[in-house]
């Protein structure tokens, strides 16, 4: 029997009733820190299941090339990792073996990192240092950045003991950081590398090491973000940007931000950097939009261009008309500034690569037309602008005759 009008008015406001008492016990669930910590951080969800870190050779890794360690912090949390060393050492060192590759020690790796740089690569959300696109990256970075690689897996991640939290992840690093000093290398030639979650903990790292005067040979960020406030506006989860009907409201970004639990503002500490700074990005990114790397590179600038005069502010603030000229004045000659500080490339079938300089050394920027989210790094273009501004891989494209 078909509804009348009227039905099936009361039909539709009933389901739309249900749909938003839905909507709000999940939001109301994700309020609550142990709901909210699994959610961002995705730590108890692994691929593949069951990781034996004991054995890299399962996932591909050369027999010898992977040592399987655990780091101690200073707040007593036990963290996994792994030392890759770069190819290059890893190949001359099993010619030089017997027929059987011998498992890697301390102190190769004491010699592998006093021969090739070192990267400290500090991943994103979910899952664990044997991801499938971590994997690649170790294997990239290995090969074609000739490095070593030095991963660790964050407090409540993997076979790491504690719960993940902002600052406890910001020690982490620094347990890795200084980890990495201790084998012997020097501190220039450690590259510290962040994708997505992980660009925020290398701007942290970056920032803690500048207050003490250290300077590593530069800082990597990978699909990065400007702060957690803004990203949660079109971040998505299973592909749903599951807050956007509440972020439309001014008093629903108030209410997430007074919910959240952290901060992650990345775009707070980008400038207290003292070193070389590296940006990659992917226009076709579906989880954090390229539009945050823009963002932190026009962050990285303010103190090389002309300051914009600032309009009154407030609501019916008076505004005259040699107000306004002074104010477009001041963007046209911001405007100016900036075409002459950066130089900008456009790479047919890649992208584009901006660079500028700044007191600590060069900003580049790599915006790709490819490599979504997780694979923006494994790029060949990528990593060779990376190999250019940090000195990598220099026998690859160094054309000098000895």
């Amino acid at each position: 029997m078909a509804l009348s009008p009227s039905g099936l008015v009361v039909k539709a406001q009933s389901v739309f009733l249900c749909l938003g008492i839905f909507y709000a016990i999940i939001i109301a669930l994700m309020a609550t820190p142990p709901v909210q910590r699994v959610v961002f951080y995705a730590h108890k969800f692994r691929w593949p299941l069951y990781p034996n870190f004991d054995l890299p050779e399962a996932y591909g890794l050369a027999p010898g090339k992977t040592l399987n360690l655990h780091l101690q912090t200073p707040d007593n949390i036990t963290l996994g990792a792994w030392f890759i060393v770069s190819d290059s050492y890893h190949q001359a060192h099993r010619l030089s073996s017997a027929l059987t590759p011998e498992a890697l020690s301390l102190d190769v790796v004491s010699k592998a990192v006093r021969k090739y740089p070192t990267i400290l690569f500090l991943h994103g959300t979910g899952g664990t240092r044997v991801n499938p696109s971590r994997l690649q990256f170790y294997k990239h970075a290995t090969a074609r950045l000739q490095a070593n690689i030095f991963t660790i897996d964050y407090r409540g991640f993997g076979d790491s003991t504690g719960i993940p939290t902002e600052q406890g992840l910001e020690t982490d690093a620094y347990t890795a950081w200084k980890w990495i000093l201790e084998q012997g290398t020097k501190e220039e030639d450690v590259l510290v590398v962040g994708h997505s979650l992980g660009t925020n903990i290398a701007t942290k790292l970056g920032k803690r090491l500048a207050h003490e005067g250290a300077k590593p040979r530069g800082i990597a960020l990978l699909a990065p973000f400007s702060e957690l406030g803004v990203l949660l506006e079109t971040y998505k989860i299973l592909r749903i940007p599951i807050l956007q009907p509440i972020m439309g409201f001014p008093l629903g970004r108030k209410l997430v931000k007074a919910l959240t639990l952290e901060r992650y503002d990345t775009l707070s500490d980008i400038q207290a950097l003292n070193v070389p700074v590296f940006l990659a990005h992917s226009t076709d990114d579906p989880e954090i939009t390229h539009m945050h790397s823009r963002t932190l590179m026009d962050h990285l600038m303010i103190p090389y261009l002309p300051q914009v005069t600032q309009l009154p502010i407030g609501p019916g603030a008076p505004l005259t008309p040699a107000e306004f000229d002074t104010y477009k004045e001041s963007l046209r000659k911001r405007k100016e500034a900036r075409a002459l500080l950066v130089q900008k490339a456009e790479v047919p079938n890649f992208g584009i690569v901006e660079e500028f300089e700044t007191k600590n050394g060069k900003v580049v920027y790599v915006e790709t037309m490819w490599g979504g989210h997780n694979v923006v790094g494994l790029q060949e273009g990528v990593q060779d602008e990376m190999a250019k501004l940090f000195r990598l891989a220099v026998p690859r494209w160094d054309t000098t005759v000895a």
